[in-house]
């Protein structure tokens, strides 16, 4: 067993704009820390595009369809809204990033790997079925459950999220389905505003823990330990689904939490040891947000380190 690494060229192809946070040189930093001898072992795939079928078991066909028909000429830009951006090559970016997550799920369930980290742009867990968001269009990690649904017949499905935003589009696709679990992590207040501890979902498929803003390690450690990873262990995933976002890190702009990357390190141990437990080691984890770009490549290397350790 390996670990694979998914991604795809048109994820730096997808152009936001000068001075736009989600950029391409997100993605190359990223792909720059995993290019080093220490996981050199780590498998390389290109990611598929996402079938219609795939994407609409999320979103429905008509705002698929809205949503690749958006090909601006070269060199243009389609504002989504406020922060949303789409260029010429957005449409096949958000299929392959969408589709890297299918693939992901395709390769621990058949075998082919023990782990996968799907290296995508653009992001996807504010996504919700009808309305795109905080620089998401198809919910990725939504797509990979629903496909391990309908593919291989999967009862219990778990995705968590340890990104500093909470991922109100996962949740409103996962909370009426109590084969699905979603839990988050993730500063309050802060954008979208959501992601209470008093939304439970359906059957308690839900685990909501708002960090206040200054939180750090102890606290991170803590919402994780205490209340995440029980709750977790309790529902038994057949197939975790991480939605990998570091922006949760001292150093990044965009929040104000004080996680450390060794803290990314310990809670992928932490999820290994569940998935080892319930699902046989599957883990497929796809990158969300993460906007300082040292941060985010020493953080991405440690959580794939780890993924790597147990494959």
């Amino acid at each position: 067993m390996t670990s694979f690494l998914i991604s795809h060229p048109s994820f730096l192809a997808h152009d936001t704009g000068d001075y736009h946070p989600e950029r391409p040189d997100r993605l190359r930093a990223v792909l720059a820390a995993l290019d080093d001898a220490a996981i050199a072992h780590l498998v390389s795939v290109v990611a598929p595009a996402a079938t219609l079928e795939q994407l609409t078991r999320v979103h429905p066909q008509e705002y698929v369809e809205a949503i690749l028909g958006v090909r601006p000429p070269s060199g243009e830009l389609v504002q989504i809204d406020a922060d949303t951006i789409m260029s010429a090559d957005s449409a096949e970016a958000v299929r392959h990033a969408a589709g890297a997550v299918v693939a992901g799920v395709d390769a621990v369930m058949r075998d082919a790997a023990q782990t996968v980290f799907a290296a995508v742009r653009p992001p996807g867990h504010h996504a919700l079925p009808s309305i795109p968001g905080g620089f998401c269009l198809f919910n990725n990690v939504a797509v990979g459950a629903l496909h391990a649904q309908a593919a291989y017949g999967l009862e219990r499905v778990a995705i968590v999220d340890f990104d500093v935003h909470h991922g109100q589009g996962t949740q409103a696709i996962v909370e009426p389905d109590p084969r699905l679990f979603y839990a988050s992590s993730h500063q309050s207040p802060l954008y979208p505003g959501t992601g209470s501890a008093r939304e439970r979902g359906v059957a308690g498929n839900v685990v909501n823990v708002p960090l206040a803003p200054g939180s750090g390690s102890a606290e991170f450690r803590a919402a994780w330990g205490d209340r995440i990873l029980p709750a977790l262990d309790l529902f038994a995933p057949e197939l975790l689904i991480v939605s990998a976002g570091f922006d949760a890190h001292r150093r990044d702009p965009l929040a104000q939490l004080n996680v450390e990357t060794a803290d990314f390190a310990w809670l992928t141990e932490e999820l290994l040891t569940i998935a080892d437990r319930h699902a046989e080691g599957r883990i497929v984890s796809a990158l969300e947000g993460g906007y300082d770009l040292d941060a985010l490549a020493e953080s991405v290397a440690a959580h794939v380190r780890a993924l790597m350790r147990r494959s």
